[in-house]
Protein backbone atom coordinates (compact mmCIF):
# COMPACT_ATOMS: atom_id res chain seq x y z
CA UNK A 1 0.00 0.00 0.00
CA UNK A 2 1.84 3.25 -1.10
CA UNK A 3 1.24 6.45 0.47
CA UNK A 4 -1.16 8.02 -1.68
CA UNK A 5 -3.60 4.88 -1.67
CA UNK A 6 -3.35 4.95 2.41
CA UNK A 7 -6.46 5.57 4.75
CA UNK A 8 -6.69 8.91 5.49
CA UNK A 9 -5.91 9.42 9.23
CA UNK A 10 -8.84 10.20 11.64
CA UNK A 11 -9.70 13.14 12.88
CA UNK A 12 -8.79 13.47 16.48
CA UNK A 13 -12.08 12.23 18.69
CA UNK A 14 -14.11 15.72 19.60
CA UNK A 15 -16.59 15.95 22.10
CA UNK A 16 -20.48 16.39 20.34
CA UNK A 17 -21.12 20.27 19.31
CA UNK A 18 -24.25 20.08 21.51
CA UNK A 19 -21.99 19.17 24.34
CA UNK A 20 -19.50 21.66 24.06
CA UNK A 21 -21.94 24.26 23.77
CA UNK A 22 -23.85 23.32 26.29
CA UNK A 23 -20.52 23.06 28.62
CA UNK A 24 -20.02 26.28 28.39
CA UNK A 25 -23.42 27.58 29.14
CA UNK A 26 -24.09 25.68 32.23
CA UNK A 27 -20.92 27.84 34.05
CA UNK A 28 -21.83 30.29 36.36
CA UNK A 29 -20.85 32.70 33.33
CA UNK A 30 -23.04 31.27 31.19
CA UNK A 31 -25.93 31.09 33.44
CA UNK A 32 -25.38 34.72 34.48
CA UNK A 33 -25.19 36.32 30.61
CA UNK A 34 -28.27 33.59 30.00
CA UNK A 35 -30.47 34.99 32.60
CA UNK A 36 -29.48 38.64 31.79
CA UNK A 37 -30.69 38.43 28.51
CA UNK A 38 -33.23 36.15 29.02
CA UNK A 39 -34.97 38.49 31.37
CA UNK A 40 -34.44 41.46 29.59
CA UNK A 41 -35.80 39.99 26.38
CA UNK A 42 -38.79 38.31 28.13
CA UNK A 43 -39.41 41.90 29.33
CA UNK A 44 -39.86 43.29 25.82
CA UNK A 45 -41.69 40.10 24.43
CA UNK A 46 -44.34 40.44 27.28
CA UNK A 47 -44.56 44.12 26.92
CA UNK A 48 -48.12 43.79 26.03
CA UNK A 49 -49.12 42.05 28.87
CA UNK A 50 -46.80 43.86 31.48
CA UNK A 51 -48.57 47.43 30.60
CA UNK A 52 -51.35 48.72 28.25
CA UNK A 53 -50.48 52.20 28.29
CA UNK A 54 -49.33 53.38 25.05
CA UNK A 55 -46.09 54.23 24.94
CA UNK A 56 -46.37 57.41 22.47
CA UNK A 57 -49.72 58.89 24.35
CA UNK A 58 -48.43 61.68 26.37
CA UNK A 59 -49.93 62.95 29.73
CA UNK A 60 -50.49 65.74 31.97
CA UNK A 61 -47.85 64.54 34.38
CA UNK A 62 -44.09 65.56 32.60
CA UNK A 63 -41.66 63.92 34.83
CA UNK A 64 -43.36 62.38 37.68
CA UNK A 65 -41.84 59.85 40.07
CA UNK A 66 -42.58 56.36 40.59
CA UNK A 67 -46.21 55.60 41.18
CA UNK A 68 -48.84 52.93 40.94
CA UNK A 69 -50.48 54.45 38.13
CA UNK A 70 -46.72 54.84 36.45
CA UNK A 71 -44.53 51.99 38.38
CA UNK A 72 -41.05 54.16 36.81
CA UNK A 73 -42.86 57.27 36.51
CA UNK A 74 -43.13 59.46 32.81
CA UNK A 75 -40.63 61.29 30.60
CA UNK A 76 -40.51 65.06 29.51
CA UNK A 77 -43.29 64.77 27.54
CA UNK A 78 -45.63 63.04 30.02
CA UNK A 79 -45.54 59.00 28.43
CA UNK A 80 -45.23 56.16 30.38
CA UNK A 81 -41.52 55.15 30.80
CA UNK A 82 -42.24 51.58 31.82
CA UNK A 83 -44.10 51.25 28.43
CA UNK A 84 -41.42 52.82 26.71
CA UNK A 85 -38.51 50.76 28.00
CA UNK A 86 -40.39 47.62 26.95
CA UNK A 87 -41.14 48.64 23.94
CA UNK A 88 -37.85 49.87 23.39
CA UNK A 89 -36.56 46.65 24.66
CA UNK A 90 -38.33 45.38 21.46
CA UNK A 91 -37.47 47.55 19.00
CA UNK A 92 -33.82 47.02 19.54
CA UNK A 93 -33.85 43.03 19.82
CA UNK A 94 -35.46 43.42 16.36
CA UNK A 95 -32.95 45.18 15.03
CA UNK A 96 -29.69 43.71 16.30
CA UNK A 97 -31.49 39.81 15.96
CA UNK A 98 -32.13 40.58 12.39
CA UNK A 99 -29.03 42.73 11.34
CA UNK A 100 -26.39 40.46 12.73
CA UNK A 101 -27.48 37.11 10.71
CA UNK A 102 -27.31 39.24 7.61
CA UNK A 103 -23.81 40.86 8.24
CA UNK A 104 -22.88 37.21 9.25
CA UNK A 105 -24.08 35.26 6.12
CA UNK A 106 -22.77 38.12 3.88
CA UNK A 107 -18.99 38.17 5.76
CA UNK A 108 -18.60 34.16 5.79
CA UNK A 109 -19.74 34.33 1.73
CA UNK A 110 -17.01 36.98 1.21
CA UNK A 111 -14.72 34.26 3.23
CA UNK A 112 -15.54 31.50 1.63
CA UNK A 113 -14.77 33.34 -1.82
CA UNK A 114 -11.41 34.47 -1.00
CA UNK A 115 -10.63 30.69 0.59
CA UNK A 116 -11.84 28.95 -2.78
CA UNK A 117 -10.49 31.96 -5.16
CA UNK A 118 -6.84 32.81 -5.05
CA UNK A 119 -7.37 36.06 -6.88
CA UNK A 120 -10.37 36.93 -4.44
CA UNK A 121 -8.23 36.87 -1.46
CA UNK A 122 -6.86 39.96 -1.74
CA UNK A 123 -9.67 41.81 -2.85
CA UNK A 124 -11.97 40.79 -0.20
CA UNK A 125 -9.25 41.45 2.22
CA UNK A 126 -8.67 44.93 1.01
CA UNK A 127 -13.15 45.50 0.97
CA UNK A 128 -12.98 44.29 5.06
CA UNK A 129 -10.05 46.59 5.35
CA UNK A 130 -12.15 49.39 3.65
CA UNK A 131 -14.87 48.69 6.28
CA UNK A 132 -12.63 48.42 9.34
CA UNK A 133 -11.35 51.67 8.06
CA UNK A 134 -14.52 53.45 8.79
CA UNK A 135 -15.05 54.54 12.04
CA UNK A 136 -18.38 53.47 13.28
CA UNK A 137 -19.52 56.83 14.26
CA UNK A 138 -18.82 57.58 10.08
CA UNK A 139 -20.21 55.12 9.17
CA UNK A 140 -23.66 55.50 10.71
CA UNK A 141 -23.49 59.78 9.76
CA UNK A 142 -23.00 58.53 5.77
CA UNK A 143 -25.79 55.62 5.65
CA UNK A 144 -27.99 58.29 7.68
CA UNK A 145 -26.97 61.23 5.77
CA UNK A 146 -28.09 58.64 2.47
CA UNK A 147 -31.33 57.58 3.61
CA UNK A 148 -32.29 59.99 6.83
CA UNK A 149 -32.97 58.53 10.28
CA UNK A 150 -34.89 55.14 10.61
CA UNK A 151 -34.78 51.75 11.25
CA UNK A 152 -33.38 50.78 7.69
CA UNK A 153 -29.93 52.84 8.66
CA UNK A 154 -29.36 50.90 11.92
CA UNK A 155 -29.85 47.82 10.52
CA UNK A 156 -27.54 48.48 7.48
CA UNK A 157 -25.16 49.93 9.95
CA UNK A 158 -25.24 46.85 12.35
CA UNK A 159 -25.01 44.59 9.56
CA UNK A 160 -22.12 46.45 7.74
CA UNK A 161 -20.02 46.66 10.98
CA UNK A 162 -20.40 42.90 11.25
CA UNK A 163 -19.38 41.79 7.73
CA UNK A 164 -15.43 41.99 8.29
CA UNK A 165 -15.81 40.61 11.83
CA UNK A 166 -17.49 37.50 10.82
CA UNK A 167 -15.54 37.46 6.96
CA UNK A 168 -11.77 37.63 8.67
CA UNK A 169 -12.41 35.27 11.48
CA UNK A 170 -13.70 32.55 9.25
CA UNK A 171 -11.01 32.90 6.98
CA UNK A 172 -9.03 32.88 10.14
CA UNK A 173 -10.20 29.27 10.64
CA UNK A 174 -10.12 28.22 7.05
CA UNK A 175 -6.80 29.23 6.89
CA UNK A 176 -5.65 26.97 10.07
CA UNK A 177 -7.72 24.00 9.33
CA UNK A 178 -6.90 23.41 5.60
CA UNK A 179 -3.07 22.51 6.69
CA UNK A 180 -4.26 20.34 9.25
CA UNK A 181 -3.85 16.23 7.87
CA UNK A 182 -6.92 15.40 7.17
CA UNK A 183 -7.78 18.19 5.22
CA UNK A 184 -4.08 17.49 3.38
CA UNK A 185 -4.98 13.69 3.27
CA UNK A 186 -8.57 14.51 1.54
CA UNK A 187 -6.62 16.31 -1.27
CA UNK A 188 -3.86 13.42 -2.13
CA UNK A 189 -7.48 10.97 -2.11
CA UNK A 190 -7.81 13.34 -5.06
CA UNK A 191 -11.18 16.01 -3.39
CA UNK A 192 -11.34 18.93 -5.39
CA UNK A 193 -10.78 22.09 -3.50
CA UNK A 194 -14.21 23.26 -3.39
CA UNK A 195 -15.20 19.32 -1.72
CA UNK A 196 -12.41 19.62 1.02
CA UNK A 197 -12.99 22.81 2.28
CA UNK A 198 -17.19 22.54 2.57
CA UNK A 199 -17.08 18.46 3.65
CA UNK A 200 -13.90 18.97 5.71
CA UNK A 201 -12.71 21.98 6.29
CA UNK A 202 -15.87 23.99 7.14
CA UNK A 203 -17.55 21.91 9.79
CA UNK A 204 -14.05 22.20 11.60
CA UNK A 205 -13.78 26.12 11.49
CA UNK A 206 -17.38 27.15 12.48
CA UNK A 207 -16.98 27.26 16.38
CA UNK A 208 -15.38 30.66 16.55
CA UNK A 209 -18.53 31.96 14.73
CA UNK A 210 -20.48 30.70 17.09
CA UNK A 211 -18.85 32.86 19.81
CA UNK A 212 -18.92 35.83 17.40
CA UNK A 213 -22.03 35.78 16.91
CA UNK A 214 -22.30 36.28 21.01
CA UNK A 215 -20.25 39.14 20.58
CA UNK A 216 -21.90 40.66 17.32
CA UNK A 217 -25.71 40.82 19.27
CA UNK A 218 -23.42 42.73 21.91
CA UNK A 219 -21.98 45.21 19.63
CA UNK A 220 -25.33 45.35 17.91
CA UNK A 221 -27.33 46.82 20.78
CA UNK A 222 -24.60 48.99 21.47
CA UNK A 223 -24.44 50.60 18.28
CA UNK A 224 -28.50 51.05 18.40
CA UNK A 225 -27.75 52.65 21.46
CA UNK A 226 -25.46 54.99 20.46
CA UNK A 227 -27.37 56.09 17.21
CA UNK A 228 -30.47 56.60 18.67
CA UNK A 229 -28.83 58.74 21.38
CA UNK A 230 -27.10 60.45 18.72
CA UNK A 231 -30.45 61.18 16.79
CA UNK A 232 -29.69 58.78 14.10
CA UNK A 233 -31.56 56.24 14.66
CA UNK A 234 -35.12 55.14 14.64
CA UNK A 235 -37.64 58.45 14.42
CA UNK A 236 -39.33 59.39 17.55
CA UNK A 237 -41.47 59.10 18.95
CA UNK A 238 -41.29 55.12 18.39
CA UNK A 239 -39.43 54.60 21.50
CA UNK A 240 -35.68 52.99 21.67
CA UNK A 241 -33.12 52.32 24.28
CA UNK A 242 -30.58 54.89 23.38
CA UNK A 243 -33.49 57.43 22.34
CA UNK A 244 -34.91 57.42 26.17
CA UNK A 245 -31.34 57.83 27.42
CA UNK A 246 -30.50 60.72 25.22
CA UNK A 247 -34.18 62.44 26.36
CA UNK A 248 -32.91 62.00 29.73
CA UNK A 249 -29.83 63.53 29.92
CA UNK A 250 -30.99 66.93 30.25
CA UNK A 251 -32.84 65.81 33.57
CA UNK A 252 -30.27 63.35 35.47
CA UNK A 253 -29.10 66.11 37.87
CA UNK A 254 -33.22 66.65 39.05
CA UNK A 255 -34.79 63.53 37.84
CA UNK A 256 -32.23 60.47 38.00
CA UNK A 257 -34.73 58.13 37.66
CA UNK A 258 -35.86 58.96 33.60
CA UNK A 259 -32.33 57.68 32.70
CA UNK A 260 -32.27 54.18 34.67
CA UNK A 261 -34.51 51.78 33.35
CA UNK A 262 -33.33 52.40 29.69
CA UNK A 263 -29.52 52.61 31.13
CA UNK A 264 -29.91 49.46 33.11
CA UNK A 265 -31.58 46.93 30.26
CA UNK A 266 -28.95 48.28 27.73
CA UNK A 267 -26.09 47.17 30.49
CA UNK A 268 -27.77 44.20 31.26
CA UNK A 269 -28.08 43.02 27.26
CA UNK A 270 -24.73 44.22 26.88
CA UNK A 271 -23.39 42.52 29.98
CA UNK A 272 -25.24 39.24 29.32
CA UNK A 273 -24.14 38.60 25.27
CA UNK A 274 -20.43 39.15 26.62
CA UNK A 275 -20.69 36.70 29.41
CA UNK A 276 -22.57 34.67 27.00
CA UNK A 277 -19.53 34.96 24.56
CA UNK A 278 -16.45 33.91 26.83
CA UNK A 279 -19.02 30.53 28.56
CA UNK A 280 -19.56 29.67 24.53
CA UNK A 281 -15.06 30.35 24.06
CA UNK A 282 -14.16 28.57 27.04
CA UNK A 283 -16.55 25.65 26.45
CA UNK A 284 -15.10 24.91 22.94
CA UNK A 285 -11.98 25.37 23.54
CA UNK A 286 -11.99 22.30 26.61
Amino acid sequence: MTALTAPAPARPARPAVRNRYLAGLLTARGLTGLALVGTVALAGLLAGLLTDRDPNAQGPLALAGPSAEHPLGTDDLGRDLLSRVLHGITTDLALTFGAVPVGALLGCSLALLAASHRWADTAVQRLFDLVLAFPGLILALAVTAVLGPGRWPVFIVIAIAEVPLFGRQLRSGILVQREREYALAARVGGASRIRVLLRHVLPNAVDPLIVQTAVALSVGVFIEGAMSFLGLGVRPPEPTLGSILSQSVGYLSTHPTFAAAPLAATTALVLGFTLIAEALNRGIRR
